[in-house]
This record gives structure tokens, sequence and C-alpha cells, in this order.
């Protein structure tokens, strides 16, 4: 695994062709070592990944938190929020959680979309 993700907008066939793509640089003997998400379009990109969102991620990757319950604290934001807003990262494999504890695996989110 790397250190880096990369996000992109695009419909399930452009997906499908990272996968085969990866799949044959395996079958190759080349490690495929990446990670990728693909939103449908810009505006469900821009919903999962919003600002208090993307700071919450930068703030976990630089931070140890012990809970949920902690980094609304530490975030100074409602609770259930900050619950929905891991529960959503989790979900997309940009968060992890062990126990009660939060980890942001990647250092980067490359994100891009073409015009």
């Amino acid at each position: 695994m790397t250190d880096n993700i990369r996000v992109h907008v695009g419909a399930p066939e452009d997906m499908g062709r990272r996968f085969v793509e990866a799949w044959r640089r395996a079958e190759c003997g080349e490690t495929a070592g990446e990670t990728n998400i693909t939103f449908q379009d810009l505006e469900t990109l821009l919903a999962a990944l919003t600002p208090k969102r993307l700071h919450l991620l930068r703030y976990v990757r630089h931070h140890e938190v012990r809970n949920i319950k902690a980094l609304a604290a530490e975030l100074r934001r409602d609770y259930k929020n900050v619950h929905k807003d891991v529960a959503e990262l989790t979900k997309l494999g940009l968060l992890t959680r062990t126990g009660d504890r939060v980890l942001a695996p990647y250092a980067e989110v490359d994100a891009r979309f073409v015009l």
C-alpha cells in the first residue's frame, strides 16, 4: 500500500479500466501499489469531501485521536456531525478505525477531474 490515494471523477468504465490495468501489471509481476476512489461526478466528490471533512482528515493525520468524542472536542464540533463525517470517510477508505481509535492512513489525497 502506498502513502497516497487517488480520487477520480468518472464513469464505472474508467474505474474498470484502472482495475484491468492494475491486474495486467500484477500478472507481469509488477506491484499494482495504488489506491483509487472514483466518484460518478464532481458534485458527488465535493459532497463527500467537504471542507470540514478535509480539515478532519488533516487533523487525524497529524494527531493521535483517542476516539470520536475526543476528536469532536478537539475540533470544537458537534459530536453527531463528527461521527457522521468519520463514518463517511471510513466508508470511502480515507479513515480507518481500530477499536475507538481513528487513523488517517494516507498522507496525500490526489484529486483530479477533467473540465
